[in-house]
């Protein structure tokens, strides 16, 4: 169980929280309602697989850079919890599930799922050459509602690209923020990070625009689905869940990045999902 935990641990597998309630309300609205049993299985078996992947992924390629940082060398590679071998036949193994998953779903997932790979896999290494790598995140996880949505259907459609969008900009808006904490280690050592590139406060303003935008897409995607009260009351809920963790931070007091981080955006994920599923459930199948 010690064992079992190091790695749950190497992933971050809590933060699965943010991701995967987008991808099961993207299955819910392509299906109309539940999909059949075994897509959701596979569905799942997917998200678990890809996220694992990309997080081993990311411990293996940083594990020098976080054994030099203060905050980071505690995590498992760089303190000698889990050796890099057997890492990385986590990773293998987890890219060999997802790809198995895809495989399951429909031939458009299998034929994509390299892409997927090669997208979620590729962000470790961007932080090293463009500051730009905060949306390269933000698109590792906007691929969650596009699968799934491609899951059910075969196709790819409005409603998961608006969803995905908006995902994407949240995502990197608050990776924006949690980077501060980086920001003198990352310009010491010629890490590329929006905070590194405008400084603390334009990076907080530049986070704030994203966290806009992407309520906008969220906004958007209500519409395209004719969504229902519920489902708008999920939208309203998670903007004021992004109003919410701009207003831990400030210039100068980082002190609670943690809940703006994990809990603003736990809550909000879990919101959007909750009420959003709510609103397709009890109206029945959304005209889409």
């Amino acid at each position: 169980m010690t064992r079992f935990s190091s790695y749950l641990s190497l992933v971050k597998f809590s933060h699965t929280l943010f991701a995967l309630p987008f991808a099961l309300l993207s299955m819910l609205l392509a299906a109309g309602g539940p999909p059949p049993l075994p897509t959701l299985l596979w569905i799942l078996v997917a998200m678990v697989g890809a996220r694992s992947a990309a997080m081993s992924f990311n411990r293996i390629a940083d594990r020098k850079i976080d054994a030099e940082n203060p905050r980071t060398r505690g995590r498992e590679i760089p303190a000698g919890i889990v050796s890099v071998p057997a890492a990385s036949v986590f990773c293998l193994a987890s890219a060999a599930l997802f790809v198995l998953a895809a495989g399951q779903l429909n031939r458009l997932c299998l034929f994509l799922s390299p892409v997927a790979l090669a997208i979620v896999l590729g962000y470790s290494l961007t932080k090293r050459f463009t500051p730009a790598s905060h949306l390269v995140l933000g698109l590792s996880l906007a691929i969650a509602p596009a699968g799934a949505w491609i899951a059910v259907r075969g196709t790819l459609d409005a409603v998961p690209v608006l969803l995905g969008l908006g995902v994407l900009l949240w995502v990197a808006g608050f990776d924006v923020l949690y980077s501060l904490q980086d920001e003198e280690f990352d310009r010491l050592h010629g890490l590329r990070s929006v905070p590194v590139l405008l400084g603390e406060r334009r990076a907080m303003l530049a986070a704030a625009v994203l966290h806009a935008v992407a309520l906008g897409f969220f906004y958007a995607t209500w519409v395209a689905a004719a969504g229902g009260i519920l489902f708008g009351a999920g939208v309203v809920l998670s903007g004021l869940f992004l109003v919410r963790q701009h207003t831990l931070v400030s210039p100068g007091d980082l002190s609670r990045i943690d809940a703006a981080f994990f809990t603003a955006n736990g809550w909000l994920s879990a919101a959007f999902f909750l009420f959003g599923a709510a609103d397709i459930l009890l109206r029945g199948r959304l005209p889409l």
